[in-house]
C-alpha cells in the first residue's frame, strides 16, 4: 500500500480518526468504567501521537520507542481527562503526550543524572515555557530561579546536566557532498601547527646533547628528581649536575 507506515505493528495509514463529538462520547462512557470505551478511544488517537513524535524524530531515538512512550501519555490523558472543564481533548492530551516523551528522554540520556537535578531540569522547562506565554519573550536565568524559588546556580547546573550529549562526529552541514562535523569546528588550543614544530625543534636541539646531559634532563624534568638525587643516582656531585643541566638547558634555547 502506497504511504504505509508500520510503527510498532501498526499500519498508520489505516489508523482511524475520531470525530469531537464521538470522543466526547466515549470519554463519558470511559469515566463510567467501560474498557471497551477507553480501548477505542485509544485506537481513535494514535493519530494524534504521531503528529506529535514528529517533533522528537529528530534526537535519535527509534520512532518505535517514541510511538509507545507517546503512547503511555496519552492513555494517562484518557484516565485524567476532567469532561466537565468544556476542553477539546487534544488540548489536554498532546501536552500530556509531549511530558512523557521529554521525561523519557530526559531520563534516557547516556550521562546519568541525579533525580534531583532533573526534576529541577523539568521544572525549568515548565517555567520557562509558562513565562514566555506572559513575558512574550525568552525568560533570563535569573526570571527562571526567581519563579521558582531556587539559587540561579541550580537551574544552570540542573539545564546544563540535563541538556542532551551530541557526538563529535554528529553532521553539522554539507559543503559540496562533504559533511562537516562538530569535531571540525572545535578548535585545538594545545595540538596546533605551531605546538608540533616546536616539539619536532625541540627534539632536534636535545638530539645534539651528550647521552649525559640527555639522562640528568631525563631524571630532573620528566621523573621530577632532586639536584641531589641525580647526583647520588649518577655518580657525581650536586654542582656538577648543577653545571651540567644549565649548560644543556642553554644550548637548548639557543638552538631554538
Amino acid at each position: 500500500m502506497t504511504g504505509k507506515v508500520e510503527i510498532c505493528g501498526v499500519n498508520t495509514a489505516r489508523l482511524k480518526v475520531l470525530k469531537n463529538d464521538e470522543t466526547n462520547a466515549l470519554l463519558l462512557r470511559v469515566k463510567d468504567g467501560d474498557a471497551k470505551a477507553r480501548e477505542e478511544l485509544i485506537h481513535g488517537n494514535l493519530r494524534l501521537v504521531l503528529s506529535v513524535i514528529q517533533k522528537f524524530l529528530n534526537r535519535g531515538e527509534q520512532a518505535d520507542d517514541l510511538f509507545q512512550v507517546g503512547c503511555i501519555g496519552l492513555m494517562k490523558a484518557i484516565d485524567n481527562f476532567d469532561t466537565s472543564l468544556g476542553l477539546r481533548f487534544s488540548t489536554y492530551g498532546v501536552p500530556m503526550i509531549i511530558g512523557e516523551i521529554r521525561r523519557y528522554l530526559r531520563d534516557n540520556t547516556a550521562l546519568r543524572v541525579s533525580r534531583g537535578m532533573r526534576d529541577t531540569a523539568y521544572k525549568a522547562m515548565h517555567m520557562r515555557e509558562s513565562l514566555q506565554g506572559e513575558l512574550k519573550r525568552e525568560p533570563t536565568i535569573e526570571e527562571l530561579a526567581s519563579a521558582m524559588g531556587v539559587p540561579r546556580e541550580d537551574v544552570v547546573l540542573a539545564l546544563e546536566a540535563s541538556a542532551e550529549p551530541i557526538s563529535l562526529y554528529e553532521p553539522v552541514y554539507s559543503d559540496s557532498g562533504e559533511s562537516v562535523m562538530v569535531v571540525d569546528q572545535i578548535r585545538d588550543a594545545y595540538n596546533t601547527d605551531e605546538y608540533w614544530l616546536e616539539q619536532i625543534a625541540l627534539g632536534d636541539a636535545i638530539s645534539g646533547l651528550s647521552e649525559r646531559e640527555r639522562h640528568i634532563l631525563a631524571l630532573r624534568f620528566y621523573y621530577g628528581r632532586t639536584q641531589m638525587e641525580v647526583a647520588s643516582e649518577i655518580g657525581i656531585s650536586q654542582a656538577q649536575v648543577s653545571r651540567l643541566e644549565k649548560n644543556a638547558i642553554t644550548r637548548i634555547k639557543s638552538s631554538l
